[in-house]
């Protein structure tokens, strides 16, 4: 009897803190075999626990992943009272971010709900978007939210006390693949601030633009949450998959890339479209759905 109890009490343990995918782990890795680039990948079945993991813990740039932590660091404070979300702000022009972004495009002086610059932030990445909530909110605030909330290593690392080599090291934001799948599971899950909060940022995470990457090998009718980050030396993704046998969530953060053309076929964001129709599959094997023909004309962004 107590040999039993042993046996489910080790069973509880070991699926409360995942089982490893032996299988999935070694699809993964032929998947990647060969990448000029460091690889970092973390992937979790939310329904049964089990997860596959390659360099899970290795410390990576998160480029405008980041931002996810400046929308939690937000509405933090949204629901404390402190900032409404559907606040005016008046832009100006000094946070611009020079670049293409739609923000980017406002006079100074114009005004603009909050909700809005959250929105350009996820949806279209808007840099200056970010920038502006990012100095709303604080960036030592939004570490702070991050620290409090378990996260041992992601940190936003811009205007951010004592973070100047972190910065020169890693750029605007440093995370690991399995942090950001954490994250994204918290908000899935409606523990990432409250359950409305957590609602809203799953509202404004499954709307995003960037959908040539991972979500091109995702069935547009199956519900996503996303975020992408890239730099000339560094591509990345975290999607959660609201898939119909079971959620599951991952993160590829790529590296040292020796491929750093910004086109389609540049060899991180082919990797990344690689993981994800891997995982689409393997987890759903019965589908039969694949990117419809012609799909490439409609997939160019820039």
């Amino acid at each position: 009897m107590k040999c039993k109890l042993l046996a489910l009490l080790l069973l509880t343990v070991s699926i409360t803190f995942g089982q490893t995918d032996a299988k999935l782990t070694s699809q993964l890795q032929e998947a990647i075999k060969g990448f000029n680039g460091q690889v970092g990948i973390y992937v979790q079945n939310l329904k049964t626990g089990k997860t596959a993991a390659i360099n899970a813990d290795t410390l990576f740039p998160t480029a405008s992943m980041i931002k996810v932590s400046i929308q939690c660091g937000l509405m933090d404070k949204i629901e404390k009272g402190e900032i409404q979300y559907n606040q005016k702000m008046a832009y100006n022009d000094s946070i611009l971010y020079k670049g293409e972004d739609i923000l980017g495009s406002f006079k100074n002086g114009d005004t603009i709900e909050i909700s809005k610059v959250a929105l350009l932030m996820i949806t279209m990445s808007d840099n200056t978007a970010s920038l502006w909530l990012q100095k709303l909110v604080g960036t030592d605030y939004i570490n702070n939210w991050l620290a409090t909330n378990g996260f041992k290593v992601m940190r936003d690392n811009s205007h951010a006390t004592g973070r100047d080599s972190m910065h020169a090291k890693y750029g605007w934001g440093v995370t690991t693949p399995y942090e950001m799948c954490r994250l994204f599971t918290m908000i899935n899950e409606g523990t990432a601030v409250s359950p409305a909060a957590s609602e809203r940022m799953v509202r404004n995470m499954g709307r995003i633009f960037w959908d040539n990457y991972a979500l091109s090998q995702i069935p547009p009718y199956v519900h996503t949450i996303s975020k992408q980050g890239a730099l000339n030396q560094s591509k990345s993704e975290t999607v959660l998959v609201n898939a119909p046998h079971g959620d599951y969530v991952f993160s590829i953060i790529t590296n040292h890339n020796q491929d750093q053309r910004w086109v389609q076929d540049n060899e991180a964001d082919m990797l990344i479209r690689k993981v994800s129709a891997l995982l689409w599959h393997y987890y759903e094997p019965k589908s039969d759905w694949k990117p419809a023909d012609g799909m490439d004309k409609f997939m160019k962004d820039e």
